[in-house]
């Protein structure tokens, strides 16, 4: 058994809620975060049968993509589906989580997935964030440094792109004066004390400063620790929205469309005008894409690969790319596997299922 705390915050430090959209609803839906879980069964989407199903395992947790409840439910009368699924999730006990568009805005997260699944090469995010990173600059005294600069980093600061363990160091010396009833860490209190100092700087993602100055604060040696932050305009090359990148072998567009058809078990791949040209570069975004044409046509993609493209949406092409449209359930069910594998990656002897009862919701004649 574990705390549903302990895989609720696990799943939160890879994607913090903090990056889901502005209409969406990732994280507990439904129990309680103290409860003890005995299983976890991981669906894209949330059901009666896919509840009824982890109740036959045993199982107290199921984990979907797709949050229950979007809107606020207003009764739980069982008029509607999610006020069923809810009513018997508590009927059950079985807690609800979702973890939605925050795991689409990280690497290694839903787009990740889809662009491995292509066996895209030197992947990138298609639309990095901006404004999700801070500058944390702190004087340290030269001895401490290295313990400061490594609690930083353990708490998740120091990451640009590929890189860690990312800092600026400048020496020089700072001064203080303790007044009654401090204990300086050199010199007596009521006496101007100058100390040998490191500038230290190193960025950190936004969700992380709280944990980030509580762990510097705790490494460093000063009553009174001395620490700047700054906002930064820069983007955050490890979060956004959709991916891109190359195949490792270039295609001609029709080889690409049985590739893709079958890579995502799509019974129909709906696209644009064919162009002619091979395919090399790749723009991905799982679920309801279109929003990044416009920045897929820019990074010079030459196939953009999403689902719930509208009519119109196709024009908008304009042949500079091929739009393919695989459906929204086909380009987010391999999200089920990628949560499996991080659960298992963290409780590699715990009970995690991926459900057998879900099913795509759209058919095909």
């Amino acid at each position: 058994m574990i705390p549903l705390r302990e895989i609720t915050s696990y799943l939160e430090e890879l994607a913090s809620l903090s990056l889901q959209e502005s209409y969406d609803n990732s994280g507990l839906q439904v129990g309680d975060p103290g409860m003890e879980v005995s299983g976890i069964l991981v669906a894209l989407d949330v059901s009666e049968e896919v509840l009824l199903e982890a109740e036959k395992l045993g199982f107290n947790l199921v984990l979907t993509h797709h949050p229950v409840i979007f809107g606020g439910l207003k009764s739980l009368t069982g008029r509607s589906g999610p006020e069923r699924i809810v009513k018997l999730a508590i009927q059950k006990e079985i807690a609800i989580y979702s973890a939605h568009t925050n795991f689409d805005a990280i690497t290694g997260g839903v787009n990740s997935a889809l662009a491995n699944r292509l066996g895209l090469v030197n992947q990138r995010i298609l639309a990095p964030l901006s404004g999700t990173l801070k500058k944390v600059v702190v004087y340290v005294p030269h001895a401490q440094l290295e313990k400061v600069r490594q609690a930083m980093f353990d708490a998740g600061a120091g990451h640009i792109g590929e890189y860690d363990n990312c800092s600026f160091n400048m020496e020089g010396s700072g001064t203080f004066r303790g007044g009654e009833g401090t204990k300086p860490f050199t010199g007596e209190s009521g006496l101007l004390q100058q100390e040998p100092e490191t500038r230290l700087e190193t960025i950190v993602p936004v969700h992380l400063m709280g944990t980030l100055i509580s762990a510097m604060t705790s490494a460093h040696p000063y009553e009174e620790v001395a620490y700047d932050i700054f906002p930064l305009e820069n983007k955050d090359p490890r979060r956004g929205s959709g991916m891109i990148g190359r195949l490792e072998y270039p295609m001609e567009e029709e080889v690409f469309l049985g590739f893709l058809k079958d890579r995502f078990r799509a019974s129909v791949v709906r696209h644009s005008a064919l162009l002619g040209s091979a395919v090399k570069k790749v723009a991905v975004c799982g679920g309801s894409g279109s929003f990044l044409l416009a920045k897929a046509k820019a990074a010079g993609a030459d196939v953009f690969v999403t689902g719930d493209m509208k009519y119109h949406q196709f024009f908008e092409a304009e042949g500079k790319l091929v739009v393919m449209d695989i459906g929204h359930f086909e380009s987010e069910q391999f999200t089920r596997e990628l949560f499996y594998d991080l659960l298992m990656k963290k409780f590699p002897k715990f009970a995690v299922r991926l459900s057998e009862t879900e099913k795509n919701p759209i058919k095909y004649f």
